[in-house]
């Protein structure tokens, strides 16, 4: 018996909390989800008097907790202890279901429950519960977020709300490998080029990351660190060979070589056909944004239709310092300077993001691998600005674009992905 208990608590169920104000119909989009009468349902403001729990399973999401929480807006000491409650208990949930009657003339409480979730990187989804007539919501920040429609207290809307919550929501259960094409007893080799932002003492996350997860798996991971001065300088032959020399050694070749994006100017020249190859920050994109990695891979496409005015902006999510070489300052500028002169590109460093108001003043997003903020942060900003309908990538693709369609199919490979038919016009 006791096996079986450590085998059900494998899955951690997911948090799903309903919030808003009083009689707004929270308590019924409760009992529509759970199809019982898990929490009261009355017309008298405040009957909700604590956050009620509910377990379920739901298809398509598996074991959930559902959070029924007390209405926001409750004046006095005991409004307070609530609302203190419900905000306690926001920080535990992985999805926030904000439920909105739209005949409220004042949206101040939501207003404050999206901004606090949204600055908590939480998944936000808004349901608007028509008692009488729909109008329109007028909270700025909605334009970030998936709505739906429905009457809470009609049982025929219920399959509505639970596509609705399933399409939408990200289950935190959902497994995924770093590097899910490494096989047992096979080489991989890490092309570290160690350059003057390198820590001394221990590898960058990516390269930590890499080398730990090849070596759980039974495989070998081997480090190399090439000179990009002498790369692509007067010394290139002898680097090149030291390079070759290093792939010869193997009695069976390595299977992939992960490099850091800022040499794939060198690797494309470089690598053997018989080679796999990807980079550090393609395989910490399609991690963080727990395999998304197609999604990057398509919006691609923009860069065939940028045209003089269009703005693009370079995303990094940590503050280091410059180098030389460094990707989001120096080398992808540099090549949207040569293919693309009349383009604007802006900057946003850090955890900036959420309070850049021009987002929607952008072609194309260009995000580095995300090693240092959490898959939740970047689920946030993949929520935002793919809400607003702004084609997103990254610093691995866009260097891998720029070698041209063979280096973009080169770096997909190992993921099992193909070059988009735009791809072929990569130069």
């Amino acid at each position: 018996m006791g096996r079986f208990k450590a085998l059900a608590v494998l899955v951690e169920r997911d948090h799903i909390g309903i919030f808003g104000k009083m009689n707004v119909g929270k308590s019924s989009v409760m009992n529509l989800l759970t199809q019982q009468n898990t929490s009261l349902v009355d017309a008298t403001p405040g009957t909700t008097a604590d956050t009620k729990i509910s377990l379920l399973e739901i298809h398509g999401i598996g074991p959930v907790k559902l959070f029924d929480t007390a209405g926001l807006d409750e004046q006095g000491e005991l409004g307070s202890k609530k609302t203190k409650k419900a905000f306690s208990d926001l920080k535990k949930c992985d999805l926030i279901l904000v439920v909105i009657d739209p005949s409220n003339k004042s949206l101040e409480v939501e207003r404050q429950l999206i901004e606090r979730a949204r600055d908590m990187g939480k998944q936000i989804l808004i349901i608007k519960n028509v008692f009488f007539e729909d109008r329109k919501i007028e909270i700025p920040l909605l334009k970030f977020f998936k709505i739906t429609v429905i009457r809470a207290n009609d049982n025929s809307y219920r399959q509505q709300l639970l596509d609705f919550v399933v399409d939408n929501f990200e289950s935190k259960n959902k497994k995924l490998e770093l590097l899910p094409f490494v096989e047992r007893e096979e080489y991989y080799v890490l092309n570290i080029p160690m350059d003057a932002e390198t820590p001394p003492g221990r590898y960058l996350r990516p390269q930590a990351m890499v080398e730990e997860y090849i070596t759980r798996s039974w495989a070998y991971p081997v480090s190399f660190r090439m000179d990009l001065n002498k790369a692509r300088g007067k010394k290139r032959e002898e680097e090149r060979q030291r390079f070759l020399g290093l792939i010869d050694n193997f009695k069976n070749r390595p299977k992939v070589i992960i490099t850091d994006s800022q040499a794939m100017d060198i690797m494309a020249e470089w690598i053997p056909d018989n080679v796999g190859l990807t980079t550090f920050s393609i395989a910490m994109i399609n991690y963080f944004s727990r395999g998304r990695l197609d999604l990057f891979v398509k919006s691609l496409e923009v860069l065939k239709e940028l045209k003089r005015g269009d703005k693009v902006l370079i995303v990094e999510a940590c503050s280091h310092s410059r180098v030389e070489e460094d990707i989001g300052t120096v080398q992808i500028p540099n090549y949207f300077r040569k293919k693309f002169p009349e383009i604007g590109l802006e900057h946003n460093f850090g955890r900036e993001f959420h309070e850049n108001e021009q987002l929607s003043e952008y072609k194309l997003i260009i995000h580095c691998g995300s090693c240092m903020i959490s898959s939740q942060e970047l689920g946030a900003r993949i929520r935002d600005i793919g809400n607003l309908g702004i084609p997103f990538t990254n610093y691995g693709l866009i260097l891998s674009y720029a070698q041209g369609a063979r280096m973009l199919g080169k770096v997909l490979e190992p993921w099992a992905l193909a070059v988009p038919s735009f791809g072929n016009q990569a130069t």
